[in-house]
């Protein structure tokens, strides 16, 4: 949401949260502390253990109103047509795989992808000398990458912010990548 690190929102029905116990301790949380036991403060005081995080929720109330006043809608539309030009851009790539659902309803603004025969990370260090900045790895998602048969994959993330220029610039860098690497790539 543009907010800083750090920083989130709990929801949940509040018989639910009633119910669970803190898994943070300190603060304001505590109603009353005995030898043997310990009563919390009544929601929701009860999850905020410590210090807040003051800088944070500001971040976050300004991230709020900036969306706000762009607009959700207008946000998914931007988002929507420069994934969709950034699929399309990648797809002319003979040697680009690429990692997507079909169905573009589904599809949000991260694309994974590899060139074939050069691990994600090199293609991740050349695209960063060029100043472009993706993320390469498992992404905590091992269980998929066994099964796609792959250790990891390079990954692009759009948002409303990033423009056709930079989805150029992607492909651009990854021409760069694989004229350096295709020598050595076995067919």
């Amino acid at each position: 949401m543009l907010a800083p690190l750090g920083i989130g929102v709990l929801y949940g029905k509040k018989e639910l949260l009633n119910r669970m116990t803190p898994f943070l301790m300190g603060g304001d949380m505590i109603e009353y502390v005995y030898e043997q036991e310990t009563t919390f403060a009544p929601l929701p005081n009860k999850f905020e253990a410590g210090t807040q995080n003051i800088e944070g929720v500001i971040g976050l109330g300004a991230a709020i109103d900036y969306i706000q006043n762009i607009g959700y809608n207008n946000i998914q539309e931007i988002e929507k047509q420069i994934v969709e030009y950034a699929k399309q851009e990648l797809s002319t790539l003979d040697y680009v795989e690429l990692y997507i659902t079909p169905n573009s309803s589904n599809h949000s603004g991260v694309i994974s992808f590899n060139i074939k025969g050069i691990h994600p990370h090199d293609v991740a260090s050349i695209l960063d000398s060029k100043g472009i900045c993706i993320r390469s790895g498992n992404h905590c998602a091992q269980p998929l990458m066994r099964f796609l048969g792959i250790d990891s994959t390079c990954r692009a993330s759009f948002y409303f912010y990033n423009t056709k220029e930079d989805v150029d610039k992607l492909v651009e860098g990854l021409n760069k990548a694989y004229e350096m690497f295709k020598k050595y790539i076995k067919d």
